[in-house]
Parts: C-alpha cells; structure tokens; sequence
C-alpha cells in the first residue's frame, strides 16, 4: 500500500499512538483542487490529523468532521474521515498565497489567522459529539493537541507536516498522535516529553525514509512499542450522480422551474472532491416530476 497508517500502543499500555505516511492523499486534493502551496499544507496536515482521528472511532458508519473557521484569508478547511483510513476535504479559499512565515516555513497559521475548531462525531448515538475548542496558533497541530487536551482530556501531542517540490507538487505528508492513558506513570510522561524534543519536523523524519513504523519506533522504540494493526489511508468522496439528484429534488419544484426555464445546462460541483456534474434541462424536467 502507498499511503498507509499504524495504531500501535508503547509503555504496557500507558501510550496509545498512531503515525500515518499520506503524500499520495494529499497530493490528489492539491490536485483536484488547484491549492495554493500554503493552502496544500494547510488542507493536507488536516487531512492527516483527521484519518488517524477517524481510526479512533470503531463502528464502520462512525463519521468524523473537523472544521476549522479563521479570519485568515483561506478562511477554513472542512475535512471528513470514517473508521477505515478514508478521507475527504476541501479549503474555503484554496487559492491564497501567502509569503513564508518568519521560521521561512509555509504560512498555515497566518492562512488561517484566529478562530475555532470543531469536532463533529457521529457514532449512530441520536445526537452526534460536537466539541470546540479555540485555534491556539492555527498551525493545526498545536490545535488538535490543544483540542484533546481541554476537550477530550486527553494529555497528547500530534505532530503534523506537509512538504513541497519546487514544482509545487507534495514531496512528503505524514504525522503522528501520542496519548497518554489514565495512569500513564511519570517517568514514562517525562521520557517521552525527552524524546518529542529531538524531532525537528515529521517532514524531516520521512525525508530520512522513515515508514509510520519508523517513527514509532524512533520515537517509542524505548517504551516497548507494539504495532497493533496498519491499514490503507486515501483520499475517498462518495458523491455521485444519485446524490446530486437528491439534491436536486430535495429544492423543491419552484427552484427547479426557475433552472428549467434558463433553458441552460447547469454544473453541480461537489466541495469535497470538485467533480462536475453537468445536468440538462431534459434531466431536470425528470427530477421536478419527483419533487414535491
């Protein structure tokens, strides 16, 4: 498999971890949606914070949504991951082009400026877990540890990164969660507090062609790690025809007859993953037939 993710556990149990290699996830949403540098890093570390995320819930229809709102100029990232490594997401403004921060590093948290983050779980309870928490430097990983800590209470630390070619293309995308169970003993919190501090980036881990297990192992290779599964990560939209159809008929009559009486062929285009689907005037007779 190309883009992969591993759950693994370290210290007896104490550690629950999670590491993911994603460059092929992330350079198909460059692609499909002509992102920005700054606009792919942004979009990619979410998607792969949001996959390992998703590898957390357990059911098969569990659905994950993190949304991150700013009043940067990229305006916010909408991303969706389920239980099994799929992935979706789009930026509101994938277009901005901001020059490099002061470390001469892509702009994310400029992009995305102050606002909040949100995380949606829907696990098939009758109201889904919504938790928020504020963006602390909108670098999203310093967000997401920050958003496990206070909401979840989960003491963590997620490292997230996203290079680029000269040609703009994505060189490399991956990260890692670390948390800490209930109980975790000190000496196993402040050696791996040691450890965290000797990485300079995950970008620069998988430059040196370090697998997720790789990683792992650097990082937990003295606390016992065990790898406890590996599954596929990829970028996956589930619109089709069916769906703009329901769409469509879901507007009700009196809009489809305003389309219908253009007399033009329309274009829904899906933000996820920003396929087109041209729909006529004849199909859209046919759908208002279905309407209320």
């Amino acid at each position: 498999m190309s883009d992969y993710m591993i759950r693994a556990t370290a210290a007896g149990g104490q550690v629950r971890a999670f590491a993911a290699s994603t460059r092929d996830t992330v350079e198909f949403a460059r692609n499909a949606h002509n992102t920005s540098p700054v606009a792919t890093a942004a979009l990619g570390r979410l998607l792969t914070g949001s996959a390992m995320m998703g590898a957390m819930m357990k059911g098969e229809k569990d659905l994950l949504t993190v949304k991150i709102e700013g009043d940067g100029p990229i305006g916010g990232l909408t991303v969706t991951a389920d239980s099994r490594g799929n992935v979706k997401g789009y930026a509101f403004h994938p277009e901005v082009m901001l020059p490099p921060n002061d470390k001469g590093k892509l702009d994310v948290g400029g992009a995305l400026g102050i606002g909040v983050l949100t995380v949606i779980r829907d696990i098939g309870m009758k109201e889904p877990y919504v938790g928020q928490t504020i963006l602390i430097s909108g670098e999203i990983a310093e967000d997401l540890t920050y958003y496990f800590t206070t909401s979840e209470q989960t003491p963590s630390s997620v490292a997230l990164g996203v290079l680029m070619n000269r040609e703009n293309t994505v060189r490399q995308a991956g990260g890692f969660i670390l948390q800490m169970m209930p109980g975790a003993a000190e000496e196993v919190i402040s050696g791996l507090e040691e450890k965290l501090a000797t990485i300079t980036s995950v970008t620069a881990l998988l430059e040196e062609g370090k697998t997720p297990e790789g990683i792992l192992e650097f990082i937990l290779g003295d606390f016992g790690l065990e790898v406890l599964d590996r599954m596929p990560v990829g970028f996956h939209c589930n619109c089709s025809r069916e769906r703009i159809a329901k769409a469509l008929i879901s507007v009700g009559k009196r809009e489809l007859q305003k389309m219908i009486e253009e007399g033009e062929t329309i274009e829904v285009n899906c933000h996820f993953c920003n396929h087109h689907y041209p729909v006529t005037v004849e199909e859209l007779k046919i759908l208002m037939e279905q309407a209320r």
